[in-house]
């Protein structure tokens, strides 16, 4: 049972948050996908390899960013009693997990038409690069956005087989999105980042973070609606289309400079907002 709760703690699997806010965006590029497709049928069977894979992935993206920080990890309050940074396991049996994981994910991948399959190659390198970039630069949240969303252009391509301007649009709104919540989401660590030298948006913008996630999120709500413009109107889509950007306009109304809590609470809050935008651009189809 030890085993099994570690595994559970290096994969955050008792932490459902990631990967659902990796899920959504492949089931909003799935639904926009729809509406030219029309396979209803192949919609739940992609949504279904899809969750599948955002579980995989995202739990062994965990393993891996604690494999590559676990020297920071043991100085930051708030990780420090992760299984790498505590100890628990060696990094060699995490790698394994790693690569086991990987593996499992590849074999779900192959179900996908080839060009899907290379994008999904392609987020891999994506997902094992990003650990790295709050070393080199303030704004690793960008890059999780691009790497977060990818799932986006994945799931258009593996229906339609092929990249529009207006899914590329629609990415380019959750990389925004992204860049949002994870602001707040690293709001968290200032602190002790700042004197381990590690580096975020939500440092470089800390004497003005509400107005920064307030533009990220209007960004993502103005690219939002310039792809949704041919189905607003009195209907079900505009309905849930306005409730997602209230649900991101709340966010910044509430965050305030209260700890930690706080940051999490909002946060998390984004799962709602995920689920939301997907009932909005599902609802085209009808």
């Amino acid at each position: 049972m030890s085993h099994l709760k570690i595994f559970i703690e290096l994969t955050r699997l008792n932490k459902p948050i990631g990967f659902m806010l990796l899920f959504w965006p492949c089931t909003w590029g799935l639904a926009i996908a729809l509406k030219e497709n029309q396979n209803l049928d192949l919609f739940k069977y992609y949504a279904c390899l899809f969750f599948l894979g955002s579980v995989l992935m995202r739990s062994a993206g965990c393993i891996f960013n604690d494999i590559v920080d676990k020297d920071f990890d043991k100085k930051v309050s708030r990780t420090k009693k992760r299984p790498i940074a505590s100890g628990e396991i060696s990094v060699l049996a995490s790698s394994i997990y790693v690569f086991t994981l990987c593996l499992i994910a590849f074999f779900i991948l192959i179900q996908f038409n080839f060009l899907t399959i290379c994008l999904g190659l392609g987020s891999m390198l994506l997902a094992f690069t990003y650990p790295f970039m709050k070393r080199i630069t303030y704004w690793p949240q960008l890059f999780l956005g691009i790497t977060f969303n990818w799932g986006i252009i994945m799931a258009w391509a593996a229906i339609n087989d092929n990249i529009t301007l207006e899914i590329f649009s629609l990415y380019v709104s959750a990389i925004f999105w992204t860049l949002g919540y994870d602001t707040i989401y690293g709001a968290q660590d200032m602190s002790d980042d700042e004197i381990i030298g590690l580096k975020s948006t939500a440092i470089k913008f800390k004497t003005n973070l509400k107005l920064f996630v307030l533009v990220s999120y209007l960004i993502s709500i103005f690219l939002l609606i310039y792809v949704l413009k041919d189905y607003i109107g009195l209907n079900i889509t505009t309905i849930f289309l306005l409730m997602f950007c209230i649900s991101l306009l709340y966010q910044v109304l509430k965050l305030k400079n209260t700890g930690s809590e706080n940051y999490l609470r909002l946060f998390k809050f984004n799962n709602y907002s995920g689920l939301i935008l997907f009932i909005a651009i599902f609802s085209i189809n009808f």
